[in-house]
């Protein structure tokens, strides 16, 4: 085998080598044994503090542990000792598997795609077995030959190599933090939805611009070099994205002032529901029909918006209702007064009453006044109700609703002339 140039292992190295497997071994034993320990507590404490309905860390938490646990192990195993080049090989490779499954897991808990949370392993699989088993100057030499430039610039398979891992490195982060942050909000029990959603918009923002800055910086783009790309993105923003970011300032007033606010029963032009979301382009408005319309933020800022629940959720309803001028009209509005308190939505403070607003062409027109507390559950399903409940109550008292008629008199009969009499 020498003369092919494939060093055979001595019986020392062989020995070492069992014994570098034997330890790798018990390293996973033992962390399987911590992660069984460890991941259902952690698990119920993520649930706590950073729970989610679409949660993915959570049930990963034991394998979390377990993997975590591993690479720490072998890790500490590996520089514990100047192992011979096949027993570095064997821990190298354990670790290496250990951190791959490590980053799988955490990718596909954040909800990532399957290929990016692949992609991630496979990159720290060859890194992690490659420094245990040398060092990465030689990978990194290799990738860094095959590039191309543009401009000044010189990008190499290495650099985007670099560029790629940071980039999803830092999409997790935020995903994580965002995700942490998010369920902390919920949690203080001295901010309101509006407020709530206010701090975790900003919080959003601001991750964002510092996670963009900490790319930069671990990649290495010099910051001058985006003076160009600044100017020209500035004039993008003033012509191309006016509205986008338009919408933008305008989610932010809305949620800072809170005329508006997550639960509230709005109408907007031909759209009336309960506001579901405020987006940072648009606020989701679900109307009774089970319909979400999205609703540019601008649009909320610059035209008429009738809030049912502004300042109170208490809304007023008036129906009208119509009696014949034959009825009996104080049994009538006794019989209106009875349909109106029996509807369970009508609130009994402030009290149902009913006026009589007009003498009309055919009918003493009357008009129920009610008050509601949930307007988002419907204002048309109460009206009908009282007035089904009113149809009976009139039958079974005889009050006559009014109907069209009109009453033909006949002052004079013209005699029919001689040649057109019947015959007696």
């Amino acid at each position: 085998m020498a003369d092919i140039g494939i060093a055979i292992p001595s019986d020392p190295d062989l020995v070492t080598a069992a014994v570098a497997l034997g330890l790798s071994i018990a390293a996973w034993a033992l962390a399987w044994w911590i992660g069984q320990r460890l991941g259902p507590p952690l698990a119920t404490l993520w649930e706590q503090h950073a729970g989610d309905r679409n949660e993915g860390i959570g049930p990963r938490m034991c394998s979390l542990v377990r993997n975590l646990s591993a690479a720490v192990l072998l890790a500490i195993l590996l520089k514990a000792y100047a192992w011979p080049i096949l027993a570095s090989f064997i821990i190298g490779l354990a670790l290496a598997v250990a951190v791959a499954m490590l980053v799988t897991a955490i990718a596909r808990g954040l909800h990532l795609a399957r290929w990016i949370a692949g992609s991630l392993a496979l990159v720290a699989f060859v890194m992690v077995l490659t420094e245990a088993v040398g060092d990465l100057t030689p990978v990194s030499e290799i990738l860094d030959q095959v590039g191309f430039t543009i401009g000044e610039r010189r990008f190499s398979l290495l650099t985007l190599l670099q560029i790629g891992i940071t980039v999803l490195a830092l999409y997790a982060g935020v995903k994580l933090v965002n995700r942490l942050v998010r369920h902390s909000v919920k949690r203080a029990s001295g901010l309101d939805s509006t407020q709530q959603l206010l701090v975790e918009k900003l919080v959003a923002i601001g991750l964002l611009v510092i996670a963009f800055f900490v790319g930069i910086d671990l990649v290495g783009i010099d910051l001058t070099a985006l003076a160009v790309f600044s100017g020209a993105l500035g004039l993008a923003v003033g012509f191309g994205l006016q509205k986008t970011f338009g919408n933008l300032i305008a989610g932010i007033i809305l949620l800072m002032d809170r005329s508006i606010k997550p639960g509230d029963v709005i109408s907007v032009g031909q759209s009336f529901g309960s506001v579901n979301k405020i987006g940072v382009r648009a606020v989701s408005i679900v109307t009774r029909e089970g319909k979400e319309h999205l609703i540019p933020n601008e649009i909320l800022m610059t035209e008429e918006v009738i809030n049912w629940s502004y300042s109170t959720r208490d809304v007023r309803m008036s129906i009208p209702v119509g009696v014949g001028y034959g009825a009996d009209i104080e049994l009538a509005q006794k019989l209106m007064m009875e349909a109106a308190i029996a509807s369970a939505r009508v609130l009994e403070s402030p009290r149902p009453n009913v006026w009589l607003t007009a003498f009309g062409e055919r009918s003493v027109e009357h008009e129920i006044r009610i008050w509601i507390r949930d307007p988002e559950a419907g204002v048309g399903s109460v009206q009908s109700e009282i007035l089904n409940r009113l149809w009976v109550l009139f039958k079974e008292n005889g009050i006559e609703l009014p109907f069209p008629q009109r009453d033909i008199r006949i002052k004079e009969w013209p005699e029919r002339p001689e040649s057109l009499r019947p015959e007696r």
